[in-house]
């Protein structure tokens, strides 16, 4: 079996910035286990699967806008919910498939999850669940060893999908020196460290860290900015926010907080496009 298989970086302006994905369209869906192998080998972040075939389980589309079935894994997870593999993926199909569509319906598995052009040339917008953040409390255990394998000092501590920081400033965001073998062990997907930002134009700065899913340091996390834009857009008194991921390759995201919902924009350039063959199973 022959399968395409396309590299986009996404939240980028330019290539070799933001996060690359692996976008893989499927002409049905294979075994798990040979679709973790793929993302295995893709050895990225993310590697976002699709098909066309929706599930017998899916809830009716929200609308008539052409649909697909969509799912990421990690090196050596499949994780709920993953913002630059969607836009990704999103981007393949804009330019394959779809190039007079507005909009895109994917469900997954934390429902369905709109994509739109957005109104600034080459953006696209994600429609995502608002996280929603619960304190933790400073001597619980999990939180305690993740603050010291970050070697950081919180303001404020928080737990949603992720464990989430808030430090003083963006230079102790950038200081960050994970050990990622210790977070590796926590029963959590990652540890996000966020801060005002220090510079015009942006208003706060994360880094995510996603040892527990197999990512380690992830250059531009979406599903992260799904989390901490609400409360950001509380703090600061306004729903309509940039951020900065200070990662070694960086990358955007403009976040609109909408009641139980955060819209994510960028940008998205497409860095490859090759096939993957496929060895025949064993007898």
């Amino acid at each position: 079996m022959r399968l395409r298989l396309i590299q986009i970086d996404a939240f980028a302006d330019r290539v070799f910035q933001g996060n690359p994905a692996a976008v893989m369209p499927l002409p049905g869906w294979l075994p798990d286990a040979v679709l973790q192998a793929l993302a295995e080998e893709n050895n990225l972040s993310e590697t976002a699967f699709y098909t066309a075939e929706l599930p017998a389980d899916a809830i009716p589309p929200p609308g008539g806008d052409p649909a697909y079935h969509l799912r990421w894994f990690t090196p050596t997870v499949e994780v709920d919910l993953c913002g630059h593999a969607t836009l990704a993926t999103a981007g393949q199909l804009f330019d394959d498939v779809h190039p007079d569509a507005r909009r895109l319906l994917f469900w997954t598995r934390s429902g369905w999850l709109p994509v739109s052009r957005a109104d600034r040339d080459g953006e696209l917008e994600l429609d995502f669940p608002a996280g929603r953040l619960r304190a933790v409390a400073d001597g619980d255990e999990v939180s305690a060893a993740a603050v010291a394998a970050l070697g950081i000092e919180p303001e404020q501590r928080f737990q949603d999908s992720d464990l989430v920081y808030v430090v003083r400033g963006a230079a102790e965001v950038r200081a960050v020196e994970a050990d990622f073998s210790t977070l590796a062990r926590l029963p959590v997907r990652g540890a996000i460290v966020t801060a005002p930002a220090d510079s015009g134009g942006v208003d706060f700065v994360s880094r995510w860290f996603g040892a527990g899913a197999g990512a380690f340091e992830d250059p531009v996390t979406g599903s992260a900015h799904s989390q901490i834009a609400p409360y950001w857009a509380e703090r600061l008194g306004r729903t309509t926010l940039t951020a900065r991921q200070l990662s070694a390759r960086g990358g955007t995201v403009h976040c609109v907080v909408d009641g139980d919902r955060v819209r994510l924009r960028g940008s998205y350039r497409r860095y490859l496009d090759g096939t993957v063959t496929l060895p025949e199973p064993a007898e």
